[in-house]
Formats: C-alpha cells, sequence, structure tokens
C-alpha cells in the first residue's frame, strides 16, 4: 500500500482544487465549485465544501461526491478506491505537463507574433510599442510584488 492510499478525502479533494484550474491558472474558489455544482442541480454550499476540505466532514452524501468529481472530470471512485486515486492523479500530472507546454508553446507563438507585427512599423511606432510594453512591464511587476508602484 503505497502512502497516496491512506490519504482522507479532504486530501484528496484539496489535490483535485490543487491540479485542475481554469485557463487562468488560479485554484477554483469554493463557491466557484458550489456555485456550478448548485447549477447543475445539486444542493451545496461554500462553507460545506469548506468543511470537507478541512476535514471537518467526513461522510458526504453520494450525490455530492459525484457532483464534486463531475465538476472536477473525475469519477466518483477517485474519493474511495484507491488504485483509481492513483491512476487519476497519474492522469493529473501528465495533463498538466501537457497544458504547461501548449501555454509554453502559445507564449512562445505571441512573441514570434509581436515581433512580426513591430518588423513591419516605422522606427517611431516601434518606439512607441516599446515606451508602451515598458510601461506594462513595471506595472506587472509592481502587481508581483504586491504593491502598485506607479509606471513613471
Amino acid at each position: 500500500m503505497s502512502e497516496r492510499a491512506s490519504r482522507s478525502l479532504a486530501d484528496k479533494l484539496n489535490h483535485l482544487f490543487a491540479s485542475v484550474k481554469p485557463r487562468g491558472g488560479q485554484e477554483y474558489s469554493n463557491e466557484h465549485v458550489a456555485e456550478a455544482i448548485r447549477a447543475g442541480g445539486v444542493t451545496i454550499s461554500q462553507s460545506y465544501i469548506w468543511q470537507l476540505r478541512k476535514d471537518k466532514k467526513q461522510n458526504p452524501t453520494l450525490k455530492h461526491v459525484q457532483a464534486l468529481a463531475d465538476f472536477f472530470g473525475v469519477p466518483a471512485a477517485y474519493f474511495f478506491d484507491d488504485e483509481v486515486t492513483s491512476r487519476v492523479e497519474k492522469q493529473l500530472e501528465l495533463l498538466k505537463a501537457a497544458q504547461e507546454r501548449r501555454e509554453e508553446d502559445a507564449a512562445g507563438q505571441d512573441v514570434k507574433l509581436m515581433a512580426m507585427r513591430a518588423g513591419e512599423l516605422s522606427q517611431e511606432r516601434r518606439q512607441q510599442v516599446m515606451d508602451l510594453l515598458d510601461v506594462v512591464y513595471r506595472l506587472e511587476q509592481a502587481e508581483r510584488r504586491g504593491g502598485m508602484d506607479s509606471p513613471g
């Protein structure tokens, strides 16, 4: 039996939150998951999801387990069958690696497209684009540091 086999439902649910993310890359919120599940016709609250994730509730109903599994795109057995858990997590790792490669490829394509378009601009317009890019770059760096330094 592997060390992963004995994980709690909370651990497995938290692993799904950490592994299955929307395109923006940020983890789904409990509220987002609850709203999506409610839209599918199953009554669930964000606080109940929080309780499941914090291991304060350990025995969800089958309909809640199925709804959570459906939201994250895994079989309900993921939460109960250690072999299924292991297989799904390996698939999620492969999917994540493939998504990262696609994102890197897309970023590379964006850079190439920008360079091609910039090459068709006059020197004056290229300088304007560089100035704008510098401002955007500084804003993003400030956001990453957690502050909003002025760009100028």
